[in-house]
């Protein structure tokens, strides 16, 4: 195997670097012309769990204010409506319309189609090798 003075551990590393900065959201996004924020609150929103908009800012590491402009502009777009919270009537949660799990599910698709071409060429035994060790990979990070 080649090495270039790096370990294994540093070139995973390297590699999850590269990965964040090439694929982003808002990379990916683009790609299906869902603007950056309103796709953040999707992913969120979709991920499950009552989604608040504290919960959403503290999801996505920005502060109250900008969380709710944030699921202010995806209310404004039908992308998501805010109901009230069963177990707390005083705050509301926010769930995705029709309109955004359209918008979700072309996310879905649309990165699909990058990641089968970034892979175009593999093996099938290698896809499943690598959905295998990237699955546990994830599972075994922090938070």
């Amino acid at each position: 195997m080649y090495h270039d003075g790096m370990d294994d551990v540093e070139r995973v590393e390297a590699a999850m670097v590269a990965v964040r900065r090439r694929q982003s959201r808002r990379a990916l996004a683009r790609l299906q012309g869902v603007a950056g924020p309103l796709h953040d609150v999707l992913d969120v929103v979709e991920a499950g769990g009552p989604v608040t908009v504290s919960t959403l800012a503290q999801a996505l590491g920005v502060d109250q204010p900008r969380a709710s402009r944030m699921v202010a502009a995806a209310v404004a777009a039908g992308l998501v409506a805010r109901e009230a919270d069963q177990s707390d009537g005083r705050r509301s949660v926010l769930v995705m319309t029709e309109a955004g799990r359209a918008a979700a599910e072309q996310a879905h698709e649309a990165r699909r189609a990058v990641f089968g071409s970034a892979m175009e060429g593999w093996t099938e035994a290698e896809r499943a090798e690598f959905a295998r060790l990237l699955t546990r990979f994830v599972q075994a990070l922090p938070g």
